[in-house]
């Protein structure tokens, strides 16, 4: 019996799967879904990563990178499922092989055998070498199999949380005993950590955060938010005698809501903070005695030399002083978080009502439930190595690690000194509604 060509081709490739199948099915086997784990580093086209795979891919000078994390040394050999007609160039640690697809039905290719010298992440490579029609294949995963250990990806957890990577904070452990209206810390992003989409967040309390962003190429904020003590998701829901209220404005300072992580009111600023540069933060929480509270943020405008309002906002239904101080660091876009970021705080100085300014017990590390379901790795914190300044690290699949929970000291200070503020000038600035 003759075969057609079409045919023929379904056949090899059925055959071609088994064969793979039959390798894997001697070792221990990881799925890794390009969904959930991989990310175009090399961009020529409009190629596109969904929930289905690997889409619109057109160019051969596109990179689809897909990354894994191996807890020992060993031999793995990797294959990819996916389907349609065209040949794909997987590469990884040097070793690059060439496969083909060629069925309309989901199919295991490749069977590329590679040396994992130590545990830490794993960065599979793939390319577009030659199709057949307009589109090169759509690939949904990358098949691991491997001798021992685990293997880590995101995998049965949200793609979107998994792209984006782990957030990660720092909490300050004030003395007790003392009630604070005022938090005060510097932030410096380092050059190497500056990437676009990403929250610094330096000033956060109990009820909001206060820190800068990476927006785009042309635009970075300084953003100010209180959330509503009113639980929903969608601003437009919330009761007017819930909403925050804007008390005092800054020049040149937008003022809105927000929502989707809890909703309240958001302000914030356009101003072209630099990487390398330090900015100092001061926060301001205080009751107003009639059920409400107050809350004042002031950035330090580093190249104008001088103290910028962002806003005055009031919380109602509220009665509380300054808790929870901390900072933290997340990246905002799912489609960069193989990227590497990196923040930097020092000097932190908490203020008490009884106008006594004192510094944190030491600062505890913290991450989000990313890091929490063990589906990725690449978070850490501490101090610095040259232990001058507090330190956060996330996305970019590093091999560090630090566990969520851990006490640091605060970095030692010759002579530290609290800030000096000039109060009065302060409650000047901006424009009273």
């Amino acid at each position: 019996m003759k075969l057609h060509k079409s045919s023929l081709g379904h056949l090899m490739a059925v055959l071609f799967s088994l064969t793979s199948l039959t390798t894997l099915a001697q070792s221990r086997v990881q799925p890794v879904s390009l969904a959930g784990n991989a990310y175009v580093t090399e961009r020529a086209d409009r190629v596109r990563i969904s929930d289905k795979g690997v889409n619109n891919w057109s160019s051969p000078q596109t990179t689809v990178s897909a990354y894994f994390h191996v807890d020992k040394p060993q031999t793995i050999t990797l294959s990819l499922q996916g389907k349609g007609h065209a040949t794909m160039r997987m590469t990884c640690n040097g070793k690059k092989q060439n496969v083909k697809f060629d069925s309309d039905e989901p199919a295991n290719v490749g069977n590329l055998k590679v040396k994992i010298q130590k545990p830490g992440y794993v960065r599979v490579d793939l390319k577009g070498v030659k199709r057949d029609g307009e589109k090169f294949a759509n690939i949904s995963n990358l098949i691991v199999a491997y001798e021992e250990g685990k293997v880590t990806c995101v995998a049965g957890f949200s793609n979107y949380w998994g792209r984006r990577g782990p957030s990660v904070h720092l909490g300050y452990t004030l003395p007790e005993g003392n009630d604070y209206e005022w938090f005060y810390n510097e932030v410096t992003v380092p050059q190497d950590g500056e990437v676009m989409h990403s929250y610094y967040m330096v000033a956060g309390f109990g009820e909001g955060y206060f820190g800068m962003q990476y927006n785009s190429e042309k635009e970075r904020r300084i953003l100010f938010s209180v959330w509503s003590p009113f639980d929903t998701q969608d601003p437009r829901n919330i009761p007017e005698d819930q909403r925050i209220r804007m008390l005092r404005r800054g020049n040149g300072v937008r003022i809105g809501e927000f929502g989707n992580e809890g909703s309240g009111g958001q302000s914030f600023m356009n101003y072209p903070w630099k990487a390398g540069e330090t900015y100092p933060f001061l926060m301001h929480v205080r009751p107003d005695g009639k059920g409400n509270t107050i809350y004042t943020a002031y950035f330090y405008a580093k190249e104008e030399g001088e103290w910028r309002l962002i806003a005055e906002f009031l919380r109602p239904q509220t009665d509380t002083w300054y808790t929870h101080p901390h900072s933290f660091l997340e990246n905002f876009n799912p489609e960069q978080g193989y990227l590497t970021r990196k923040v930097q705080f020092k000097n932190q100085w908490a203020r008490t009502t009884d106008g006594r300014w004192v510094r944190p017990l030491n600062a505890i590390f913290t991450s989000d439930g990313t890091a929490h379901a063990g589906v990725r790795l690449d978070y850490t914190g501490g101090q610095t190595t040259d232990g001058k300044a507090l330190f956060l690290k996330m996305g970019g699949f590093f091999d560090e690690n630090v566990k969520s929970g851990t006490h640091f000291p605060l970095p030692a200070y010759d002579n530290a000194r609290p800030p000096k503020i000039d109060w009065e000038a302060l409650e000047k600035l901006g424009e009273t509604l």
